[in-house]
């Protein structure tokens, strides 16, 4: 991903089948600071967004989980949220990248397990 002179980005992945394990975030020379917002491009599902990245990361995204009757599913009568594996179905990933400096750029690397 390269940054305009603003440094914004917007891109787009490939279309994905699958769960979502790990988003992997390669610093090249994007300036410290750099904000990412992933979303499903379909649904505006947010897969990871987080501000003011300053290095190399990885990162394991997961979504609250709910009952078939769309009650949130608790490890414990009013305990935790349990939590699952983001589902992409066959759409693609919207990437925008804020604060990346001048011209600079970086890479996300998105495991996906089928």
């Amino acid at each position: 991903i390269t940054v305009d002179a603003d440094g914004d980005a917007e891109v787009y992945t490939p279309k994905i089948f699958g769960h979502l394990v790990s988003v992997r975030y390669v610093k090249t020379d994007f300036a410290d600071g750099v904000d990412f917002v992933v979303t499903n491009e379909t649904t505006g599902e947010t897969v990871w967004s987080e501000e003011a990245v300053n290095a190399s990361a990885s990162r394991y995204p997961r979504a609250a989980t709910h009952t078939t009757a769309g009650a949130a599913s608790l490890y414990a009568s009013g305990g935790t949220a349990v939590q699952g594996r983001i589902a992409i179905g066959g759409d693609r990933l919207k990437i925008v990248v804020a604060d990346g400096g001048v011209s600079k750029s970086g890479t996300l690397h998105f495991l996906i397990e089928g």
